[in-house]
């Protein structure tokens, strides 16, 4: 049986497209021209990268759980 894990995936400007990194997978970074090509690649490093985890019988952890979110910091910082 399969099952669907999900992923929080983080899409990164570049001068030419978008770097993608997972941040639960450390290492899985991955890159495309637009953002619906580094979606899909994104998929493909996921899934060798599981591949690779299960393989060599490695915990296979996903972000079910995980949530994340954007902070607004002022810059600079004024030390008191």
């Amino acid at each position: 049986m399969i099952s669907l894990k999900k992923y929080n995936i983080v899409f990164t400007p570049d001068k030419s497209g978008f770097i993608v990194t997972v941040p639960s997978l450390p290492g899985c970074v991955t890159y495309g021209k637009t953002l619906s090509e580094a979606k899909k690649q994104a998929k493909d490093a996921i899934k060798a990268y599981l591949a690779s985890l299960d393989k060599h019988g490695e915990v296979v952890r996903s972000d079910e759980e995980t949530y994340f979110a954007s902070v607004d910091v002022p810059f600079p910082v004024v030390y008191a």
